[in-house]
């Protein structure tokens, strides 16, 4: 006679399902980011990874771009701030500090794009921003300028990781610089002299001096430069 089969486990059986919340949303955001990219970080893949539906993270996490900002703030806690606290010229350490930032974005093209809109509010982000202002008080910078300053610094190194990684992903990135330089160096000495005449200037200097130069030039014109009158907090 055969055994009789075990019945199905019943619902107070089966092993409790870990409790939601926000870090735990997140660190699977995170996880799911590093092993299939940041397109895939939604509430719907979130939700069959953590076993529950995606209404359930609502609680937890407003929004995907909210979720995103948070991803986001996690990698910030991997950019180097060793820097703020080094000796040196403060010009060369806000270079070294936003330098760890773009690579820790380049390594995680849709991360990078994300971070140009992306707003976060946590503590790697604040300890980010507590880093540059103070290098920025170092170097004499107004209190003033170093706030609007460092959001500019930002938004630049932050769009100069979103290309780079980018066109490092692009089969097509050597095809679109040839068909640049190629329009650049042809262009029409009658219809646009200046482009002709600056047309090897433009194309010059590697994606690091680059860098370089634009930080370089922001920092001075962050220190010269005042904000115009009557600032206000942004409602």
């Amino acid at each position: 006679m055969p055994a009789a089969r075990n019945p199905r486990p019943g619902r107070r059986e089966r092993p409790a399902k870990p409790a939601l919340t926000r870090e735990g949303i997140v660190a699977t955001a995170v996880r799911v980011l590093r092993a299939e990219g940041l397109q895939r970080v939604t509430m719907r893949r979130l939700a069959q990874e953590l076993d529950t539906g995606p209404a359930s993270l609502y609680v937890y996490v407003a929004s995907t771009a909210e979720l995103h900002a948070a991803v986001l703030d996690e990698f910030l806690g991997e950019v180097d701030l060793g820097p703020v606290r080094a000796a040196g010229d403060w010009r060369e350490r806000v270079e070294a500090v936003l330098g760890s930032y773009e690579d820790v974005l380049y390594q995680h093209p849709g991360l990078a794009r994300s971070a140009v809109s992306a707003r976060p509010f946590g503590p790697n982000f604040l300890n980010l921003l507590e880093g540059l202002l103070s290098l920025l008080k170092e170097g004499g910078v107004p209190d003033d300028r170093a706030a609007w300053g460092v959001d500019v610094l930002l938004l630049v190194a932050t769009a100069g990781a979103a290309e780079q990684s980018t066109r490092a992903q692009s089969p097509h990135a050597d095809e679109e610089w040839s068909g640049l330089t190629e329009a650049l160096r042809d262009a029409s000495p009658q219809e646009h002299p200046n482009v002709a005449a600056r047309a090897d200037q433009l194309l010059s200097g590697t994606p690091e001096l680059r860098r370089t130069w634009a930080l370089r030039m922001l920092l001075d014109g962050t220190l010269h430069t005042p904000l115009p009158e009557a600032t206000g907090p942004t409602p």
